[in-house]
């Protein structure tokens, strides 16, 4: 079975909202792909799809090229995590993950090595709805490695977790993918995803809007921005807006400069006896270009959240 999650043109309706507009993209073997988008972009209704727990209107969803509700033990195919909440409170997490193993045909020696994994074994005689949020994630990861599967599925892993518990679970997931896993993780905030993900799908009103490397993304968001040092901030602004470029003041004596390539800075500034000390490309950050790529999907949100009102 090859380890893919495939998407491709998955469109879903709830009443009067759509959901999923057009959503396609892959989830290669080897990668931790980050699944990122404001809240409501369509991130874990996607997910549900994949997952036979919503149907599409149109479109497929395929794990290792088959529908999931076609897969007999689909634990061993596909680990998911939806809902942390999701448990039997007055189980103990042992026998919770011991029900699933029985379900799935898994012997119970796996409940143990996966409790050790996620370092749950001395709680593990415990009560699940005791578990605080970020313990009720770990069982749920725990749950997701249980068939051993080729692909996993996250939504929004870190939430819950400690700063340590953060730094583990990012460890986690770049060793599944490394050891050639197809690894999805979704969340709505880029610093959750930046230091683990080597892919990026950027989701927005129901579709993707971007689908690359983190290293092509800060690029294309940083093409013609130029960082331009001056004393004549005023003077420099009233002339580069001439010249056809959009201008941002960054500090005091800083302004960015947009839609202008340096040379043309530098000739619209000597053309215009405005005195500068420097002119560089400004590399955006991860988050600023994420902002910039799903502002609009969020704008439209916040529009639509008044007209209803």
């Amino acid at each position: 079975m090859h380890a893919t999650i495939e998407v491709h043109g998955l469109r879903k309706r709830f009443g009067q909202t759509v959901a999923l507009d057009g959503m396609s993209f892959t989830v290669s073997p080897g990668h931790v792909t980050g699944f990122v988008g404001p809240n409501g972009a369509g991130k874990s209704t996607t997910m549900r799809v994949i997952l036979g727990l919503d149907a599409a209107d149109e479109g497929t969803a395929l794990v290792g090229g088959r529908p999931y509700r076609s897969l007999r033990t689909p634990l061993t195919h596909v680990g998911a995590l939806l809902d942390a909440a999701a448990l039997q409170p007055s189980r103990t997490a042992r026998n919770h993950l011991l029900w699933l193993a029985h379900s799935q045909g898994l012997p119970a020696g796996r409940v143990d090595e996966v409790l050790e994994q996620v370092g749950l074994r001395s709680a593990a005689r415990r009560r699940a709805g005791g578990f605080s949020l970020g313990m009720r994630q770990r069982l749920g990861i725990a749950a997701a490695l249980l068939g051993d599967p080729p692909m996993l599925m996250l939504d929004e892993p870190v939430n819950g977790l400690d700063p340590e518990g953060i730094v583990w679970i990012r460890g986690l997931l770049r060793s599944l993918a490394a050891q050639g896993r197809a690894v999805l993780v979704s969340s709505h905030l880029m610093s959750e995803v930046e230091d683990t993900a080597d892919r990026l799908v950027v989701v927005g009103r129901g579709r993707v809007v971007a689908d690359t490397t983190v290293a092509e993304l800060i690029a294309a968001a940083s093409r013609d921005r130029v960082r331009l040092r001056t004393t004549a901030r005023e003077h420099a602004t009233m002339v580069l807006s001439q010249a056809g470029a959009t201008v941002a003041g960054a500090d005091r004596d800083v302004i960015t400069v947009s839609g202008l390539a340096a040379e043309r800075v530098v000739a619209a500034l000597t053309a215009g006896a405005v005195p500068f000390s420097e002119v560089a490309a400004d590399r955006v950050t991860l988050e600023q270009a994420y902002m910039e790529l799903t502002r609009n999907a969020v704008e439209f949100r916040a529009a639509d959240a008044e007209a209803g009102r």
